[in-house]
Order: structure tokens, then sequence, then C-alpha cells
């Protein structure tokens, strides 16, 4: 459940994953799932039963009552947990070298030809943007829109940009194949 909020909170397509970070400490997490299964020490302990405030891994709430400072316990660890794994994605896309690592691909696919000269004007502008409403394609080209359609064309076809329609504004799309040079570190490289 939390992963399914976040996922639509951040909309980050599925690249950050409380998962990741629960998996990469099970005892920890299991501990504190276990202690949201106690009962009360005593007439001081928490504010009485609290047993649908904690959940088990499939988001299910745990049977029986539960101490608030296991509740609470449990909370800073989920917390922190999320915190590292924003702070891993951080320092493993490395965004402000996004920017550079993307250019660079762009500079040398349009020196291989495989894409028209000024694409990556495109592609600075959604970085800087988020998204691109069509019309100012041609502008930021300073060409025809018939050239700038191409150059969007040409940029889609390689799996770099995309929209919900032909009218909608173009966004940055990152394709598993590019991944090892946009993002290197992300994926596990191949064992030869």
């Amino acid at each position: 459940m939390s992963y399914a909020m976040l996922l639509d909170a951040l909309d980050t397509g599925g690249v950050w994953s409380i998962a990741r970070g629960l998996a990469r400490d099970v005892r920890v997490y299991t501990s504190h799932l276990a202690q949201c299964d106690l009962q009360r020490r005593n007439d001081l302990d928490g504010r009485g039963n609290l047993s649908d405030d904690c959940m088990d891994a499939g988001g299910r709430a745990t049977q029986g009552a539960v101490a608030e400072e296991a509740l609470v316990s449990f909370t800073q660890f989920f917390l922190k947990t999320c915190l590292d794994q924003v702070k891993f994605m951080e320092e493993l896309v490395q965004p402000d070298r996004l920017r550079t690592r993307i250019l660079t691909w762009v500079e040398e696919e349009v020196r291989g030809g495989a894409l028209p000269v000024k694409a990556g004007s495109i592609l600075e502008a959604i970085l800087y943007r988020g998204a691109l409403p069509r019309s100012d394609v041609a502008g930021i080209l300073g060409a025809s829109d018939r050239h700038a359609r191409r150059v969007v064309a040409a940029l889609s076809e390689r799996g770099v940009l995309v929209s919900k329609s032909t009218r909608t504004p173009l966004h940055l799309a990152f394709p598993a194949r590019l991944a090892s040079r946009w993002m290197p570190g992300l994926f596990p490289e191949k064992l030869t």
C-alpha cells in the first residue's frame, strides 16, 4: 500500500521503490512487524489497542494489540528507509550529470547520422521545462514546422520522446536500452 501511494504521489514511473530498501534489511523489517503484534505491557504503554496501525508485508493490518512505541519505532524505521532510498537513487542517477549524459548521447547520434542536427535542443528544453508543447518546437529549432516534425519523429523513433497524442506536449522517455548510458549503475551490468 505504501509503495502504491508513493508511486502515485512521487510519479517515479516505478524506478524508486521502498521495497528495495526494506529488502536490504529484512531482519530489522520483520522484527518491527513482529513488535506490532505484542500485547500492551502496562497502562503507561500507549493509548490502548493499536492493531490497525501496523501493517504486514502485504499491506494487511496485523492482529493483536501493539504498543505505541512499537508503532513509532516502525514509522521511524520506514521513513529512514524511504530517505535512504531517495539518497540511493540520487547518487545512482546523479541528476546534476544527467543533462550532460543525455546531450553527449544526442551529439554522438547526430554525428552518426541517426538524429537530425539540433535534436539536442529539444531534449534540453524538455529537461529544463519538464514538458514541451509541440507548438514551441519550431521556434526552439529556428526551423520550419515541417522540419520540427521530422526532428520530433526521429527522437520519438529512438524512444526518447513520448506524448499521449499527436497534439499533447512532449515528454522525455527513459528507454531501457539507454539506461546504462543515461543512468549508469541503475541496473547491474551483464556478466560476460
